[in-house]
């Protein structure tokens, strides 16, 4: 009888892993929140109050012009100098596609075509192998590249994710926010990915 109880919580215990690691790998497959192609920005969609874009108090000992993301907080700052900055809210990567490090805007682009990265297109590969730029693309009204990775500051036609961590590793703004950033910024600008707020 204990062998048989023993059996039993044995094959209960390989078909919870047969499950968790089919649940994964279903999860893994399942496309990004917001890089869903064709969507229309529902642009009555209300920000929280603190993902608007506001003027703020904050230290920090790097140059005006430099941006400054923040995942843990969903915040990306542009500092200004004399102890402010620029603040927008951000959506980030979704667990297992955060990152941090130092890179510089290597190019801008209004209204950017996507081409979705090979390592997109394993998880997913469903997605279109390109799309033009416009309302209905997932990288919205401007992008910034981020040094040699496949990662951007761009903008949404999912206003909802803001605040959110549901993308593959790129920060994502609304269209009003990153086309005003976009302005403020030259190519060149350095950008610190930071998981939690400067001490």
């Amino acid at each position: 009888m204990t062998k048989f109880r023993h059996l039993i919580w044995t094959l209960i215990a390989v078909g919870g892993l047969i499950l968790a690691a089919a649940q994964g790998q279903a999860q893994s497959r399942q496309p990004d929140v917001g890089d869903q192609p064709g969507l229309m920005p529902d642009e009555s969609v209300e920000l929280d109050p603190q993902f608007k874009k506001t003027a703020v108090f904050y230290r920090t000992s790097e140059a005006p012009g430099t941006i400054i993301v923040v995942t843990a907080e969903r915040h990306l700052y542009l500092v200004q100098g004399n102890g402010r900055a620029l603040r927008y809210g951000i959506g980030v990567g979704r667990e297992g596609f955060q990152w941090q490090g130092l890179v510089t805007i290597t190019r801008k682009a209004e209204w950017p075509d996507w081409t979705p990265p090979p390592e997109m297109i394993a998880r997913q590969p469903y997605l279109p192998r390109f799309m033009a730029g416009g309302p209905g693309n997932p990288l919205g009204a401007r992008a910034m590249y981020l040094g040699t990775t496949i990662y951007r500051i761009h903008g949404t036609n999912r206003p909802d994710t803001i605040g959110t961590a549901v993308s593959s590793g790129c920060f994502r703004l609304v269209n009003s926010d990153v086309a005003d950033l976009y302005e403020r910024v030259p190519v060149g600008t350095k950008v610190i990915i930071r998981q939690k707020p400067e001490l």
